[in-house]
């Protein structure tokens, strides 16, 4: 780029600035011109994700890329299945900051809040919050998601996706959400990594919207 071009820049406040370049005796500097108004464009549903902890540095991955596609919310869940035991004040430290930086990489004017991780079965009660809750599940009913999702998006505002861990759902679990109100949907016909599922229901539903 050349003296005189303009960028973008954004703060750690995630404010919008106009800026102008100035390179001379090989320093470039960015001169701040205007605050830009324009806020973020609200996205058709507000989307919040109820995520199983995987192991490792999987969630991680998870709240990183969630952010980018647009989540507006993350609930750490412990299921039957979930090998994590404990989530430390540290880590859910470490995932807020991650949301806020992939927040500010992609121009997220917003940044999504990472909760205090909770049971499902705990979390169960608050599904009454939602319009439409879906759930994946590899023993949902095959019927593909261009035929089963368009319903069930349709009218609704707020959506929660709830995604398990690395062993599934149980019976149980998958019963006690459906009788709660959630929708058991098929992702197709190979069974997703826990890190995966999320993104793929996302990446429709920006897709779709």
């Amino acid at each position: 780029m050349n003296s005189g071009d303009t960028i973008e820049v954004i703060d750690s406040a995630a404010q919008r600035f106009s800026a102008t370049l100035t390179l001379a005796n090989h320093r470039v500097t960015a001169h701040l011109d205007t605050l830009s108004t324009a806020s973020e464009i609200a996205g058709r549903w507000r989307i919040t994700l109820a995520q199983a902890l995987p192991k490792g540095q999987k969630m991680d991955f998870v709240i990183e890329k969630a952010t980018e596609l647009g989540i507006a919310e993350i609930f750490p869940l412990f299921c039957e299945r979930t090998v994590v035991d404990d989530v430390g004040p540290g880590k859910l430290e470490r995932w807020r900051r991650l949301a806020k930086t992939a927040a500010q990489q992609c121009g997220r004017s917003t940044v999504p809040e990472v909760n205090d991780a909770q049971s499902l079965t705990g979390f169960v009660p608050c599904f009454k919050n939602y319009d439409t809750i879906l759930f994946p599940w590899e023993l949902a009913g095959p019927q593909p998601l261009r035929e089963t999702l368009p319903p069930l998006v349709e009218r609704a505002r707020e959506i929660l996706i709830i995604i398990g861990p690395e062993g599934g759902f149980s019976s149980d679990e998958a019963a006690r959400a459906k009788d709660a109100g959630a929708h058991l949907i098929s992702l197709g016909t190979r069974i997703l990594r826990t890190e995966t599922a999320a993104l793929v229901v996302l990446a429709i539903l920006n897709y779709v919207s």
